[in-house]
């Protein structure tokens, strides 16, 4: 399994270097992040083994249940599901970034539990970019310009970027033109706020992320690329 992990990682590398070479990009601004939702620990282990030192789990419950602490002091991991706000308090000391905040509230009570911890946290907005109703995140860009405004009020987050998720089951047109919305807002709100350094987009997943990468993408999301299908 480990070996299998491993020439996965080489594959997609790989692949993400090809599509960035296309695009006039530099590889070496592209994160690979492995997803490791459903895998166990010694999937993480082994992807860490293959160089990987970004991780991302979509549940509370999984992450903390999974990444016992301490971690290699280089290992990164972000929640990239849906969050609660109940959740909060559990999520906080394993995690440097929340990718899906959805809502003003969330990031709020994200503040308060990073401040009684001791810890600064960065935080990406989930944007829904392809307006299907069974996604969250923002979908117009004043709401989520409101959003950003309010949230720089908050002095244990760092706002660093964008993610969302490309259409389900669309075709390549429709996941370009997600991720070039995507690319589109983060261009509008760093005019907008020049004071914030929205540098990353966390957007492609297995099916779709060159893609992404050919759209600027600067983290991409890749689960059953790596690790095989979810048991």
């Amino acid at each position: 399994m480990d070996g299998m992990i491993a020439g996965n990682i080489a594959r997609i590398q790989d692949e993400i270097a090809e599509a960035a070479h296309k695009a006039g990009r530099d590889p070496g601004d592209i994160q690979l992040m492995a997803v490791t939702k459903t895998h166990p620990f010694e999937d993480v282990l082994a992807a860490y083994q293959a160089g990987i030192r970004l991780f991302g789990e979509n549940r509370v419950q999984e992450a903390v249940g999974k990444y016992t602490l301490p971690l290699p002091a280089d290992m990164k991991l972000h929640m990239i599901g849906h969050l609660q706000s109940n959740k909060v308090k559990q999520i906080v000391p394993f995690v440097q970034c929340v990718e899906s905040i959805d809502k003003v509230a969330t990031a709020e009570e994200l503040n308060k539990r990073a401040q009684v911890s001791g810890k600064s946290i960065d935080i990406m907005f989930e944007v829904n970019t392809s307006g299907e109703v069974s996604k969250n995140g923002f979908s117009e860009y004043e709401e989520l310009s409101d959003a950003l405004g309010a949230v720089l009020e908050l002095a244990a987050l760092r706002v660093t970027g964008l993610m969302t998720i490309g259409p389900l089951g669309g075709d390549e047109g429709q996941i370009r033109n997600a991720f070039i919305l995507l690319r589109s807002m983060s261009d509008r709100l760093s005019t907008e706020y020049p004071q914030v350094e929205l540098r990353e987009l966390s957007m492609g997943m297995s099916g779709d992320f060159p893609i992404a990468v050919a759209e600027g993408a600067t983290i991409v999301r890749v689960g059953t690329a790596i690790f095989g299908r979810r048991e």
